[in-house]
């Protein structure tokens, strides 16, 4: 008899586990542009762009290679329809004898599919997803017993597993597992950035954006110059591309931000790893080999290797390790609606504009603009992290719920009370200052903090670090704040603790 075999859009690629199972001379697979997924949060048309000419491509590929394929575009009056109404119908027409798929990255998709087979009356098969390098079981298994995760000591685990970068005599490469202190320079110019990667749209990209605009109008950002890559073919020469041009220099600049140059030196790879396109194995494997050539510096190729095998497993591990419970998390008791800026970009503050105007044009910023420039300011405002979390679920090409909410709410938020992060990531202006050269062309005078042209961000972090004194004084890693805090003056703590209100008060005006 014949199986359903169903594959999700980020799970293009012919390694899927759902395809290893399958027989293409008797299997139907099928693939499904609808309603429900496309707007379950207020995606970026590039996101959408992506996604649907992704899967057009890798459907055409598996038919060429000789599979069947049932592949259902999307149509703007079959707005009721969802992945379980496509299956549901061809079940309804066709004697399957069971459903096939991979396990879902969302909690809210895997939700659902898990309940299938009750309504569907014929078993539901969800296989393991083995394009990421830990197990969920292995994750669960590192984590027992611990009272807080550090993904320092997950790379380490991850590193050992996998033999990257690791000395034959069993310790790391250089004597360090980190080389985080030697990536930290802010970047003036020089070298120059490379030029980005370009994938130019064939016939179906456009079709797609055309498509897009028509069906989508009022979705967030704009389909103008979409140079994603959307092949398996495409993701490889964005990889060689990172690897020639950008890595050597990755790891010095891989913190800085710049008002000028919107991708600096990264990889802009993570649209593809999450979408299937790509292998973070053997794209970890690739970037050591330009280490071990001498073609790249140990601590470029470090930094990189650590944000695939390091942040991204950590953070999948941990979101399947706690939902749904996790997304509820508010340990901090935020409560303030995320400025409209957050949409429009419409804020005299010029990292904040610059970056989600970055993010308007290309649905994407880099981990730095993310975490110490939107993130930042909306822990140090206090938003609710559901809409902040949102936020970046939405706007971001590479968002999807299992490394965009532990990275939001976590790591950026501080929402789970540390679990994730030993600190929370908040700073004055002067991070910004120092890492890029937004101020300088910003209304707001960095070096100021109570008077009306002050930085929002400097009366902004010690009004938190005052609010927040019960959750962190007695962190060891916040101890030097509240030591900073209480020595000033109390007529300077009394204008900046009414500076801040006043921001508060009228953050939509900043």
């Amino acid at each position: 008899m014949t199986n359903l075999i169903l594959i999700l859009g980020d799970q293009l690629t012919t390694d899927l586990s759902a395809l290893k199972a399958a027989d293409p001379n008797r299997d139907l697979v099928v693939m499904a542009e609808v309603h429900s997924e496309a707007t379950y949060t207020n995606h970026h048309k590039k996101k959408l762009v992506l996604v649907f000419s992704a899967m057009r491509h890798f459907a055409d590929q598996l038919s060429g290679e000789g599979w069947q394929v049932h592949y259902q575009r999307y149509h703007p009056d079959d707005s009721a329809t969802t992945l379980e109404a496509v299956v549901a119908r061809l079940v309804a027409k066709q004697n399957f004898e069971r459903v096939i798929t991979t396990e879902c990255g969302e909690w809210r998709l895997h939700d659902q599919v898990r309940q299938w087979h009750e309504r569907l009356g014929l078993p539901v098969d969800i296989l393991p997803d083995h394009r990421f390098l830990s197990t969920k079981a292995e994750f669960a298994n590192w984590a027992e017993g611990r009272k807080q995760l550090r993904m320092e000591f997950f790379y380490r685990e991850l590193r050992r597993k996998t033999g990257l970068l690791m000395t034959p005599e069993g310790g790391p490469e250089g004597g360090k597992w980190n080389f985080d202190s030697d990536n930290r320079k802010k970047w003036s110019g020089t070298p120059p950035a490379p030029t980005p990667f370009r994938a130019e749209p064939d016939q179906l990209t456009q079709e797609v954006i055309g498509q897009v605009n028509r069906w989508f109008p009022d979705s967030f950002g704009t389909t103008d110059d979409f140079h994603f890559a959307v092949t398996t073919d495409g993701a490889d020469a964005a990889l060689s591309h990172f690897l020639d041009s950008a890595l050597p220099w990755f790891g010095d600049f891989q913190d800085a931000l710049s008002d000028k140059e919107d991708w600096l030196f990264h990889a802009v790879l993570s649209p593809y790893l999450n979408m299937g396109l790509l292998d973070p194995l053997t794209v970890c494997e690739a970037a050591v080999q330009r280490y071990y050539s001498g073609h790249a510096p140990l601590n470029a190729v470090e930094g990189f290797v650590r944000q695939i095998i390091g942040w991204r497993e950590f953070v999948r591990g941990l979101y399947w390790l706690h939902m749904p419970g996790y997304a509820d998390e508010n340990r901090l008791g935020n409560d303030r609606p995320l400025p409209w800026f957050y949409w429009s970009g419409e804020t005299d503050m010029r990292c904040m504009h610059k970056t989600i105007d970055a993010t308007q044009r290309n649905g994407y910023a880099h981990h730095i603009q993310r975490l110490m420039v939107t993130g930042n300011f909306a822990l140090l405002a206090g938003v609710l992290p559901r809409e902040i979390c949102d936020w970046y679920l939405a706007v971001y090409v590479d968002a999807y719920d299992w490394v965009e909410l532990p990275n939001t709410l976590g790591m950026v938020m501080h929402a789970d009370g540390g679990y994730l992060g030993s600190k929370p990531y908040a700073a004055s202006g002067k991070y910004i200052h120092r890492m890029s050269d937004y101020c300088s062309q910003c209304r707001y005078n960095v070096n100021k903090a109570t008077e009306d042209d002050a930085c929002p961000f400097n009366a902004l972090y010690w009004h938190f670090i005052d609010r927040h004194r019960d959750d962190f004084a007695s962190n060891p890693r916040m101890g030097m704040m509240y030591r900073n805090w209480d020595k000033q003056k109390p007529e300077r703590r009394q204008a900046l603790i009414k500076r801040g209100e006043w921001l508060l008060a009228n953050i939509d005006k900043l």
